[in-house]
């Protein structure tokens, strides 16, 4: 059986979602981190990026925003690419903790194991993989570099965000020496730790992270700048992560409601991936209580319900011009 769309009519579902939820006040800004607290919590936007590239966007689109946790997407990616799927596996873990996304009682529960790269642990321990192993600044090139070609331009370091992160980031500094202690930190604690945290203040658009995004949907081949970025074997891996720990505590109850596999970050960007379709991306300062962008997630799951999608449908799907 095959169930088949046109662009036009997702776009008028696009335009409804947005119409729908701008008007939503629930959630607040993440006020742990000065920067976000501040945000302009009436931004929205939303776009969608297909596999061949076209693009629809509506509201802040071009709104640069803090990247946060959604860099752990990129960042996994990275160290599947330099070390290969099993050596990721091992060294860290595919496994969702169920628990809040910077938890330390998640390494002691999982027998001093970081257990996926898409929370605080595994993420600060991803970059410590990230080669060449003791070099800064060619780290920091590699984490850039491979973020800036899944968006098909460049991200904008956003230095008053990092500096507010930098100076509140206490839990994640008790993570680093905690791996560390167990041997679960590849590099220096304090050198993953500030890199982790400079990762997350790359600023992005919602065009941009639909197009990373879109990227991992079209296997590996950015669909605006026609470069390959990884390989296919990569994207049903990635994909996995995403669907079992992208919004942390909550993942199976958005995964149930949306049929969507999506990661949020804790300043109000939401990525999603519909395999061999499009990606998806939304944004939204306010967050609920697990660091959730509330209008994000009720305008992608508007979609998903209008459009009748969802990757858990036995039927084909076909999106026609």
């Amino acid at each position: 059986m095959e169930k088949r769309i046109t662009k036009k009519e997702l776009k008028k579902i696009v335009s409804d979602a947005y119409e729908h939820c701008k008007k939503i006040k629930e959630g607040n800004n993440a006020g742990y981190i000065p920067y976000l607290a501040k945000e302009n919590s009436d931004l929205f936007a939303l776009s969608l990026c297909f596999v061949d590239g076209d693009i629809i966007n509506i509201g802040d689109y071009d709104y640069i925003f803090g990247i946060e946790s959604i860099s752990k997407v990129a960042t996994a990616l990275l160290i599947m690419k330099e070390y290969g799927c099993e050596t990721v596996l091992n060294m860290i873990g595919a496994d969702a903790t169920g628990l809040p996304y910077n938890s330390i009682m998640a390494i002691l529960l999982e027998n001093d194991h970081p257990s996926t790269p898409l929370v605080n642990a595994g993420a600060i321990a991803a970059v410590s993989m990230v080669r060449p192993v003791g070099n800064k600044g060619q780290k920091w090139k590699s984490i850039c570099d491979n973020i800036n070609a899944l968006c098909g331009s460049r991200s904008e370091f956003i230095e008053e965000l990092y500096h507010s992160e930098a100076l509140t980031n206490f839990n994640n500094r008790s993570i680093a020496w905690l791996l560390k202690n167990y041997n679960r930190i590849y590099d220096d604690p304090e050198l993953s730790l500030d890199l982790y945290t400079k990762q997350c203040s790359l600023g992005v658009s919602t065009e941009q992270l639909s197009i990373f995004a879109a990227t991992i949907a079209n296997e590996g081949l950015n669909p605006k700048s026609g470069v390959r970025i990884f390989e296919a074997r990569l994207s049903p891996k990635i994909i996995s992560m995403i669907a079992s720990v992208g919004f942390y505590e909550h993942s199976g109850d958005w995964l149930f409601s949306s049929g969507l596999p999506a990661k949020s970050g804790v300043s109000g960007g939401v990525m999603g991936v519909l395999p061999g379709l499009f990606g998806i991306s939304a944004f939204a300062p306010p967050i609920d209580k697990a660091g959730n962008s509330v209008k994000a997630q009720a305008a992608i799951k508007y979609i998903m319900e209008k459009s009748g999608l969802n990757i858990f449908d036995s039927c084909s799907i076909r999106i026609d011009e």
